[in-house]
């Protein structure tokens, strides 16, 4: 299985299928993974193959990265779509998240304020009133929602707290008032014998209520692109997920697709 991890604090810019061009800042270490979930499809692998000893970036080391490499886009008159807080595991679990946030934001504004700033997380550091706060200062706060039932989110995201619950994430997700982007994978195969499919009927009817309940401004549906670590997962055909973008769109929400 090939994995990728990210080696530096910032990398790219690369192009990304739902944001364009995009720059990646990893605030986890630079040699492994750290989060709080253990997806079957993570690009970057299981937790447990690339546990590491090594700090994370201070606040201090990731702005100079960041300013360094802004400077140099700048200079070089580069189009950037998007900052994207990303890489090897959930970015919220920085315990300077907030600050590192402000920091971006003026050296955002100071050389490219057109750029969005984009954060991908799995939502779980929601509750924490620092890492909420600095969600709603960016412009694309994009939280991940798999299904609306807890066992497929135990069997395809494998969340690591046993308090885990997608009423609980809801309640979360619902104190930004819809002015977030959700971000769900659709996929099918098996994993250790079990059979996977969140595009199955009731899988897409429950989930679909949450999606009423907590009408984000866009939805992002998307599948594998890439190698994953657990045998036996399939994209979900294009066809598909047109199909339940459709009847997003349908709810008056703005739909975002990459097969």
């Amino acid at each position: 299985m090939t994995t990728i991890l990210f080696h530096e604090i910032v990398y790219g810019p690369i192009h990304s299928r739902r944001l364009g061009s995009s720059l990646g800042v990893n605030l986890l270490p630079y040699d492994g993974k750290l989060c709080s979930f253990d997806c079957l499809y993570c690009e970057c692998g299981f937790n447990k193959d690339f546990r590491t000893k090594t700090h994370l970036p201070d606040r201090q080391n990731v702005r100079e990265a960041l300013n360094d490499k802004l400077l140099t886009l700048h200079r070089e008159q580069a189009k950037l779509d998007v900052i994207t807080f990303a890489g090897n595991g959930e970015p919220t679990m920085h315990p300077d998240f907030e600050g590192i946030i402000e920091d971006t934001l003026e050296l955002r504004n100071r050389y490219f304020p057109d750029t969005k700033i984009s954060v991908l997380s799995n939502g779980m550091n929601i509750g924490k009133q620092s890492v909420f706060e600095a969600l709603t200062k960016i412009d694309n706060p994009v939280m991940k929602l798999d299904s609306a039932f807890d066992d497929t989110v135990r069997l395809i995201d494998r969340p690591n707290s046993p308090n885990y619950s997608v009423a609980r994430q809801v309640e979360l997700y619902s104190k930004f008032n819809g002015n977030f982007i959700l971000q769900t994978m659709f996929l099918q195969g098996e994993f250790e014998g079990t059979q996977i499919d969140n595009t199955s009927e009731r899988e897409v009817s429950a989930w679909l209520e949450l999606v009423e309940a907590l009408h984000p401004r866009e939805v992002m549906i998307y599948t594998i692109d890439r190698e994953t670590p657990a045998i036996g997962l399939k994209k979900a055909p294009l066809a598909t997920l047109n199909e339940i973008a459709k009847k997003v769109q349908q709810l008056g929400i703005a739909t975002n697709v990459a097969g």
